[in-house]
Formats: structure tokens, C-alpha cells, sequence
């Protein structure tokens, strides 16, 4: 089984190439609104590395969002037309939940207009999700990773390549892959500073 892991959705542009869950190759670089440059040169590389083609691909697995309006449809766009074509089969995780992994944790990423994107994980699941004030963040007592500089201390990211890998019983199959839309988490109110 050979899975293509993709993320775009935020700062980063990482590419994970697996082989029956075994990283084979990958890429994860800083590369903030440069991922559309970057993403097809590096992902080819990757492939050529291993000698693969992309009818070699059995799947595909993509962060969903929150993050980048833009960013997240990089990925979702090159994930949906080649799950669509080749007939392969196509996953999704929240990009909340990859930064988080399997650590007991709460991620922070920058939302602009004084608000982060939140989650809290325990073990790889789901606890909370949603949009906070980063003042209502620097209430809370919490292990936090992400965007840490928005609290004032050093950014935290983790290992997006392990991250990856180790978050496959989490990943959430597409049944429909013409009707899969971005996570956004921000509705109208979100962008209002109070």
C-alpha cells in the first residue's frame, strides 16, 4: 500500500511518501505562501527518489483544515482530481489534529484578527475544536503547541512526518470526493475583534 501524505493548509508544505506505513521519503519545509511554487517540483523529486509514478499510489491523505483559505486548497485540489482520476482512495485529518499527533496537548494557529485556531487532543482524539481570542488562550493552563510567538514564547511545531504516519487510525475516509470542502472553523462573527 503506497500513500501520498500532503499538508498545506498553514506555514508549512510537508509531503509524505509511505510504503505499508513505513516512511519511505518526505519533505517538510518553512514555506509559507510559497507551497503552490514548491509543492509538484518537491513532489516529484520524491517520487523520482523512489522510482515511483503516481499510478504507483493506492491513496492519498490530506489536512482538511483549519488554516490558510488558500493553503488548504493546494492540497485538496491536487489530492481530489488525482483520487477522482486514477480512481484512488482519498483521507482527510484536521490540520489541528497533525500538528497535535499523539501527544496530550492543545494547538494554537494563527487566525489572524486577534484569534488563534484551538484544539485540545488526547492520544490522537479530538477533545475540543473551535476558534479562541488569544486572550482567552493565555487563561488557560495547558500544554500548548503551534503558533506559541502569538502567547509571547518560542513556536512550538512538532515532527509532521511522525505525526503523519502515527495518526493512521485517524484518518477519515472521503466517500465523496466532489462534495469535500475546507475546514474554515471561522464563521462571520470570528472575524469581529471585541
Amino acid at each position: 500500500m503506497k500513500t501520498l501524505c500532503m499538508d498545506t493548509s498553514h506555514r508549512y508544505l510537508v509531503l509524505v511518501l509511505m510504503e505499508d506505513d513505513e516512511v519511505k521519503a518526505s519533505y517538510n519545509t518553512f514555506a509559507w505562501k510559497k507551497q503552490s511554487e514548491m509543492v509538484f517540483v518537491e513532489l516529484i523529486k520524491l517520487m523520482d527518489e523512489l522510482s515511483w509514478e503516481a499510478n504507483d499510489l493506492d491513496e492519498v491523505v490530506i489536512t482538511v483544515g483549519p488554516g490558510s483559505y488558500t493553503g488548504i486548497r493546494i492540497a485538496m485540489s491536487i489530492a481530489k482530481v488525482f483520487a477522482s482520476s486514477k480512481k484512488k482512495t482519498l483521507y482527510t485529518i484536521s490540520t489541528l489534529q497533525l500538528y497535535a499527533g499523539l501527544e496530550d496537548c492543545s494547538v494554537i494557529l494563527d487566525a489572524r484578527s486577534n484569534r488563534v485556531y484551538y484544539g485540545k487532543y488526547k492520544d490522537g482524539v479530538k477533545l475540543e475544536e473551535g476558534i479562541k481570542t488569544i486572550d482567552e488562550v493565555k487563561t488557560l493552563d495547558e500544554h500548548f503547541i503551534g503558533d506559541l510567538s502569538l502567547l509571547d514564547q518560542e513556536d512550538h511545531n512538532p515532527d509532521f512526518v511522525k505525526n503523519f504516519k502515527e495518526l493512521r487510525p485517524f484518518y477519515e475516509k472521503v466517500e465523496n470526493i466532489h462534495s469535500l470542502v475546507p475546514t474554515y472553523l471561522k464563521e462571520e462573527s470570528a472575524y469581529l475583534v471585541k
